[in-house]
C-alpha cells in the first residue's frame, strides 16, 4: 500500500505542475483539436477528398458562395460541349437555373447525366420540349459550394485535403513513435544492464547506424519494395530509436548500481525481470520527454520524405505531399502551400511545447 502512494505521489505532484503550465496546456488544447479536425473534419465539409471539381480549379481561399458568376459560364459552356448541344438560352433565378439546349440532332436527354456529374449542379428536370426534340427547357438547382482554404490544381477542397492528410501524418508520427520507443527502450535498458563487452557491442552497432545516410537508406529500401505506409513506417522506425537507446542506456548505467537492483539480484530474479520490472518503470521519466519530442521529428521526417516523392504515395496524401504539391504551384496558387503548411506548423510548434512542458513538469528541481 505505501509502494502504491509513494508511485503515486511524484505522478501527482508531476501533473499539478503540468496543470500550472499554460503554455502547454495551450499547446495540448491546440493538438487535440487538430486531430478531432483531422478525425471528423472530412465528413463535416460536404466534400470527399477525392472529389475533383474541375470548373473550379485553383480557387482562392474564401467565404463566398461557388459557382460564382465568372465560373458558371464557363461551366455550362464545357458541359454543352460534352453533352454536344448549344445553349440558346440561359437564366438564373436564386439558385434554378433554366436553361434551353438546342441540337440539330436532336438532344439526347441521357446526356443531361452531365449536369449532376459535374457536382456544381443537381438532379435537372424536363420542362419542356420543342422542334420534335431539337430542343429542351431544363430547370437545375446550382449548389451552393464552400471552399473555405480554395481548391488544388485538379479542383478538390484544399480544407478537406489537408485534414485527410492529418490522419496519415499524425498515425505515421505516433506509430513509428510507439515503434522506435519499443525499440529503443529494449535496446538501451538491455545494453546499459548487461554492461561490458555486450555494451559495447550494441553501442557500436548504433554508431554505424548513426553513421548511414538515412535519405540514402530510404532510396535502397525502395529499390527492392514498393512503397508503401509500412515501408516508411519501417524506413523511420529503423532509424529513430537510436536516439533513445542512448537515452535509455545511460539511465540504465545510473540504475544498475542502486540498492533495489541489487536486491532484486540477491533474490534470484534474472536479467529480463530485472530490466521489466525495475530498469524500464524508473526510465519513464526521460523516455516519456524524449517520446514527446520525437513525434513531431517523425512527422517532420515524413513530410521531407513525402516532400521528395519518397513517402506517401498518390491516392494517398499527407502534409508533406500537399506542400510538396504547393511548393510546384506557388506562384499561380499561394494558398496552395499555406493551408498544409499551417497544419504541419502549427502541429510541430505545439507538439516541441508541449515536450518542454513535459520535461519541465518532470524536473524533480521544479517548484
Amino acid at each position: 500500500m505505501s509502494g502504491a502512494v509513494a508511485t503515486a505521489g511524484p505522478a501527482r505532484r508531476t501533473l499539478a505542475r503540468l496543470a500550472r503550465m499554460r503554455t502547454a496546456l495551450a499547446a495540448l488544447t491546440v493538438l487535440m483539436l487538430i486531430a478531432l479536425a483531422c478525425l471528423a473534419g472530412p465528413a463535416l465539409t460536404g466534400h470527399d477528398p477525392d472529389r475533383a471539381y474541375p470548373d473550379l480549379r485553383q480557387l482562392p481561399a474564401g467565404l463566398a458562395a461557388q459557382p460564382d458568376a465568372s465560373h458558371l459560364g464557363p461551366a455550362l459552356e464545357r458541359l454543352a460541349f460534352r453533352m454536344r448541344v448549344h445553349l440558346d438560352a440561359t437564366a438564373r433565378e436564386g439558385d434554378t437555373l433554366r436553361l434551353t439546349l438546342a441540337s440539330d440532332a436532336g438532344v439526347d436527354r441521357r446526356s443531361l447525366v452531365y449536369l449532376p456529374r459535374s457536382g456544381l449542379f443537381g438532379q435537372p428536370a424536363v420542362q419542356e420540349e420543342r422542334d420534335g426534340g431539337r430542343s429542351l427547357v431544363v430547370t437545375v438547382q446550382v449548389r451552393r459550394l464552400h471552399f473555405l482554404f480554395g481548391t488544388d490544381v485538379q479542383g478538390r477542397d484544399l480544407l478537406t485535403r489537408c485534414l485527410a492528410a492529418g490522419r496519415i501524418s499524425l498515425a505515421i508520427g505516433l506509430a513509428a513513435s510507439l515503434v522506435a520507443l519499443l525499440i529503443g527502450v529494449a535496446y538501451g535498458a538491455t545494453a546499459g544492464f548487461l554492461g561490458g563487452a555486450i555494451d559495447a557491442t550494441m553501442m557500436r552497432c548504433v554508431d554505424v547506424l548513426y553513421a548511414l545516410p538515412f535519405v540514402f537508406f530510404v532510396i535502397l529500401l525502395l529499390v527492392f519494395f514498393r512503397p508503401s505506409l509500412t515501408l516508411m513506417l519501417v524506413a523511420i522506425a529503423a532509424v529513430e530509436w537510436l536516439d533513445m537507446a542512448r537515452v535509455v542506456r545511460a539511465q540504465t548505467l545510473s540504475l544498475r548500481e542502486r540498492d533495489f537492483v541489487r536486491a532484486a539480484r540477491a533474490l534470484g530474479v534474472r536479467a529480463p525481470g530485472i530490466i521489466a520490472r525495475h530498469i524500464v518503470p524508473n526510465t519513464l521519466g526521460p523516455v516519456a520527454v524524449t517520446a514527446t519530442l520525437l513525434v513531431p521529428q517523425v512527422i517532420l521526417l515524413e513530410s521531407f520524405l513525402s516532400f521528395l516523392g519518397l513517402g506517401v504515395q498518390e491516392p494517398q496524401t499527407s502534409w508533406g505531399v500537399l506542400v510538396a504539391d504547393g511548393a510546384r504551384s506557388i506562384e499561380a496558387a499561394p494558398h496552395m502551400l499555406a493551408a498544409p503548411a499551417f497544419f504541419l506548423i502549427a502541429t510541430l510548434v505545439a507538439l516541441n511545447v508541449f515536450g518542454d512542458g513535459v520535461a519541465d513538469a518532470l524536473d524533480p528541481q521544479a517548484g
